[in-house]
């Protein structure tokens, strides 16, 4: 799941109501960094590409198994930015990824910057790479280059809705997983990812920490705050799903309909506007003839792919709408998926595939984006000809999504979960600021609305009109940038839940 950006008379009245806000935590006072107590970590500068100066890495030893903690170890990598302001520095705050799959690492590279610049010394940035992903232990499934396309992976339908190649890949995919993965595929899980990061607190020495975590992060973020409440300071949801217990993952594919639904008018807006006349991007003359525009245009490349610039990729329907899907978690992704429209649509043309769909997926990664949500909660023993009609019925009521969200999966014939998943309550102390787009493709408002609900009095909400996926320093607007910033410097949270305008 990811991130990108903007208001209006309601911002002064969402920032008035900020400033009456509560304190949460004490005052900040400058502290030295403290002495580790938990596992000593050899720091190093960072080698990745773009890691800046003051980057360092390590290498934090992890039971493979919690319940045998002195038997076999895995390596997480971890990583950290001192404040360079000691003086103000008030903790250490932990940058939580997205995915399942995203690395902490690279994250924390990509937004040093901006965190540095709004936080201003009072933490030391740290983040990790969950198990499975990066310079972290990996397992491999042995999948063939075919199965490890994002368009396989992601079980779109064929032509007019057919799952037979859907039920026998990832019938294939989960035998290969059970063949191949071994015991570090089994550990890939939410549950190990929040304990490795309780870990990674005992080693940096910290009695506490705060957090900014991000689409799945928050669901990682949440289950840290539910399992470890005295070790949370200041936290940040930003894009949460709903937290369910019994439809983790599954229930966040399922949503993923509707929230396209929900986004796809800000495409179709910007798509139609004359400004884009300028650039040759504009689709339509009005914005309602968009959505025929592209659902016409998948089913004509579902009977006859277009060749593309990647020998031996052509660019199909549903390479198109997982292109679309992409695109609709960030404004800045619009001109690039409206040039591939454009090209799909001119016989002279040939299309430039985004580089996600070029190529098949790292087995690595494959195997960690189909594990963790394969092992985090039991899947129903569904009948196939179920998924069959969900697939018919969503294809109905949301065609450019073409029943994907709602289709079979391998966990579908994944091994039983050994673990039950963590229920998120309202038990715990009030300290979390929960963010979220009103329009969100991936993580819609209804299902974050859940997660606002049991954590009750813990949390508040603060709702941004803006559309997209990901919103702190990046895809939101100055109003929840601000109220999170104001929350993690100072303490001080809306007294209520609150609407950032555009």
């Amino acid at each position: 799941m990811t991130t990108y950006p903007h208001k209006a008379l309601l911002l002064a009245l969402a920032t008035a109501t900020v400033v009456a806000a509560t304190a949460t935590a004490a005052p900040a006072v400058a502290r030295p960094a403290p002495a580790p107590a938990g596992p000593r970590l050899a720091w190093h500068p960072c080698t990745h590409p773009g890691a800046p100066a003051a980057q360092e890495c390590a290498e934090l030893p992890v039971p493979l198994d919690y319940d045998d903690p002195d038997g076999r170890q895995l390596t997480v990598a971890v990583s950290r930015i001192r404040s360079d302001r000691p003086e103000a520095r008030r903790g250490t705050l932990v940058v939580i990824p997205g995915g399942p799959g995203g690395s902490g690492v690279q994250r924390l590279t990509q937004k040093a910057d901006a965190l540095r610049r709004e936080l201003a010394g009072a933490y030391d940035l740290v983040a990790l790479d969950p198990r499975g992903v990066g310079a972290s232990t990996t397992a491999s499934c042995g999948l063939a280059p075919e199965d490890r396309y994002l368009t396989s992976l992601r079980s779109w339908p064929g032509p007019n809705g057919e799952i037979t190649e859907n039920i026998a890949r990832s019938e294939r995919i989960a035998e290969a997983c059970a063949r191949n993965g071994g015991p570090e595929l089994r550990s890939f899980t939410t549950a190990n990812q929040v304990r490795d990061m309780d870990r990674f607190r005992e080693a940096l020495g910290e009695r506490k920490l705060s957090a900014w975590g991000t689409s799945y992060g928050t669901y990682v973020g949440a289950v840290y705050a539910q399992k470890y409440p005295r070790h949370t300071d200041r936290w940040v949801l930003d894009s949460s799903g709903d937290p369910d217990p019994k439809r983790v993952a599954r229930g966040w594919l399922a949503n993923m309909s509707q929230g396209a639904a929900d986004r796809l008018p800000d495409l179709a807006a910007w798509a139609a506007h004359p400004d884009r006349d300028r650039d040759g991007l504009r689709l339509a003359a009005q914005p309602h003839e968009v959505e025929p525009l592209l659902v016409s245009l998948a089913a004509r490349l579902d009977r006859e792919p277009r060749a593309s610039t990647t020998p031996g990729v052509p660019l199909t329907g549903n390479g198109l709408r997982q292109a679309l899907q992409n695109a609709l978690y960030a404004d800045a992704a619009f001109a690039p998926f409206a040039r591939l429209v454009q090209s799909a649509q001119d016989p002279a043309g040939t299309p430039v595939l985004p580089r996600e769909l070029a190529a098949p997926v790292p087995d690595t990664d494959a195997a960690l984006m189909v594990s963790v949500i394969c092992n985090d909660v039991r899947w129903p023993n569904t009948p196939m000809a179920e998924y069959r009609k969900a697939v018919t019925a969503d294809r109905a009521r949301h065609p450019l999504m073409a029943g994907m969200p709602v289709n079979v999966t391998p966990c579908a014939f994944w091994k039983t979960p050994t673990q039950k998943p963590t229920r998120i309550t309202d038990d715990g102390p009030s300290d979390i600021l929960m963010l979220q787009s009103r329009r969100d493709p991936a993580t819609p408002l209804f299902g974050a609305l859940k997660m606002r609900e049991v954590l009750g009095d813990r949390a508040r909400l603060v709702t941004v009109e803006q559309g997209g996926h990901g919103l702190y320093l990046g895809n939101g607007n100055a109003c929840g940038d601000r109220t999170v910033t104001e929350f993690l410097t100072s303490g001080r949270r809306p007294t209520r839940d609150v609407d950032c305008a555009n």
